[in-house]
């Protein structure tokens, strides 16, 4: 944890575990250096009252791990039930893009309303920090500010699910592992013998457990038949079962011969989904996206400045210029606004 700034080793930490191999990781490392006054927490979001039709979540698996963990570190172990938390701040959230049109990102909003939110409203009285097992780095600056890195591992770094952290969160943060490699985390966890070290990596929406996305979805929004429709000749290929269930680049289970297809967009209205295929795809590339509103961890670009964005979760970065949306212009809508941005 050399690159990191690291609070002082006297410092209450609550420390999130969730029995996979990151979490055991991170804790172990604050062990080794030299902090004392550990807590661990699970965090018990699973909407097991809901989604038990649905599928199995393998919390009680999980928390089983993590609490070999913490015995193996003698440090104690807290459960924390944020069930309705979860629900209120996070699922209703999803629903709501869904219904819109949109595609929500629930582990970003997860980062900031519960893990980073809700969690610390409950244990501030009794930590100064709280530590996590993400792949970021935060590094304090000469005036005193947290700053969040990314990780040298590119195809695990996380900071895009950090993304609307505010500066107020970073500071309470400790990431153990971010200048690790998943790689390094496995070789630690495998020469310390921790009890996870065998584990695979969580796969899919935290609170899902095993359960599918899209019976996730089905439960709350059902399905509604509706015309699947290329967008250059107006031709109805197919069905599809709610415009909720597709997001726009999407190319897998459409179940149109003559592939492939892209979604390239969606009438709410009217319950259409529009397709383009792959040929068209290019001519289609939205160059201008309005963006807003804005949490800017760091001074705000100049306008027309030239950066690296990062649209999804993964290691691909690409250029990008950040512009004020004038007032007027047709992508100064009232959901947007005048005075955000435009990312081109």
């Amino acid at each position: 944890m050399d690159t990191q700034s690291l609070p002082d080793t006297r410092a209450r930490i609550g420390v999130l575990v969730s029995g996979g191999v990151d979490s055991a990781v991170s804790l172990t490392r604050l062990v080794r250096n030299g902090f004392r006054t550990l807590t661990a927490y699970y965090l018990k979001i699973w909407l097991e009252d809901e989604l038990s039709g649905l599928g199995e979540c393998p919390w009680e698996e999980d928390l089983a791990f993590a609490r070999a963990v913490c015995e193996r570190l003698d440090v104690p172990l807290r459960v924390v039930p944020l069930q309705l938390e979860y629900y209120e701040r996070v699922v209703q959230y999803v629903l709501d893009e869904l219904r819109v049109g949109r595609t929500p990102s629930p582990d970003v909003f997860c980062n900031q309303r519960i893990k980073f939110g809700a969690f610390w409203d409950a244990v501030r009285s009794e930590q100064d920090y709280v530590a996590s097992g993400h792949y970021a780095q935060l590094r304090v600056d000469s005036e005193g500010k947290a700053r969040l890195y990314r990780a040298p591992d590119p195809v695990k770094d996380q900071t895009y699910f950090l993304s609307h952290l505010s500066a107020d969160q970073l500071s309470r943060l400790v990431f153990p592992i971010g200048d690790l490699t998943k790689r390094e985390v496995r070789s630690l966890a495998a020469l310390l013998d921790l009890p996870p070290c065998g584990r695979p990596d969580s796969q899919g929406i935290c609170f899902l457990g095993r359960i599918r996305y899209p019976d996730f979805v089905r439960y709350y929004l059902g399905e509604r038949t509706g015309r699947i429709v290329e967008t250059d000749t107006g031709r109805t290929l197919g069905e599809h079962r709610g415009y909720w269930f597709y997001t726009v680049g999407q190319r897998q289970g459409l179940g149109l011969g003559g592939g492939p297809w892209y979604v390239v967009g969606k009438d709410v209205a009217e319950n259409v989904v529009f397709v383009s295929h792959a040929s068209n795809i290019d001519s289609r590339a939205v160059r201008r996206i309005p963006v807003g509103p804005c949490s800017w961890l760091h001074e705000p670009p100049d306008d027309g400045e030239l950066l690296e964005v990062k649209l999804r979760h993964g290691p691909r970065m690409a250029a990008a210029r950040f512009r004020r949306e004038a007032a007027g212009t047709d992508l100064a809508s009232a959901e947007y606004g005048a005075g955000r941005w435009l990312v081109e």
